[in-house]
């Protein structure tokens, strides 16, 4: 069994007036995403959305400390992008906030995919070199098979994007298609 994790498709990582965009490059990989989610939604995959939170002047997270405020609850910036934004709407699509780079990390993500057998996750989003890569890795530590959807994933730094892409194959043994 497999599931779909699409890792931070949000106004604020995606939009050019985003508050932490990756800009032109995620824009780009918009319709890729949608794609996989149209694909995973026909087979009836598991597919789940995980959504950076933060909350307006939260002193103790550390991303405060790294970078500018986003994904700020109640604001548009968390609202996911583009054709993803209409597709969201579907009831049988989980959406999970998240805290830490990784989609892992203080979740229920494991319990929800043990739950449905699911041994394969199959991700895309952004960024490529930061809440891709975590999500990833920790994965891989909890005994998952990780494809990563080399067109479907994005970040600001091109040298990370493909650093990660580089490090997902060849040190988690992910499979990058």
């Amino acid at each position: 069994m497999k599931a779909l994790i699409v890792i931070d498709y949000t106004n604020d990582f995606i939009a050019t007036n985003g508050a932490l965009t990756c800009g032109t490059v995620g824009q780009n990989i918009e319709h890729a995403i949608a794609s996989l989610v149209k694909e995973f939604q026909a087979n009836q995959d598991f597919i789940v959305f995980a959504t950076d939170k933060h909350e307006k002047q939260d002193k103790y997270h550390p991303e405060n400390k790294l970078f500018p405020p986003h994904n700020i609850v109640g604001t548009t910036g968390r609202h996911f992008y583009g054709e993803l934004d209409v597709l969201a709407q579907d009831v049988n699509i989980y959406k999970m906030d998240k805290r830490r780079y990784s989609s892992f990390a203080g979740t229920d993500l494991d319990s929800r995919l043990r739950e449905r057998s699911i041994t394969e996750i199959h991700l895309c989003g952004v960024c490529t070199d930061i809440c891709v890569l975590h999500t990833a890795i920790e994965g891989y530590n909890l005994g998952y098979d990780i494809v990563v959807h080399k067109l479907a994933v994005a970040s600001f730094d091109d040298v990370g994007h493909h650093y990660a892409l580089k490090h997902l194959e060849h040190v988690i043994g992910a499979k990058v298609i």
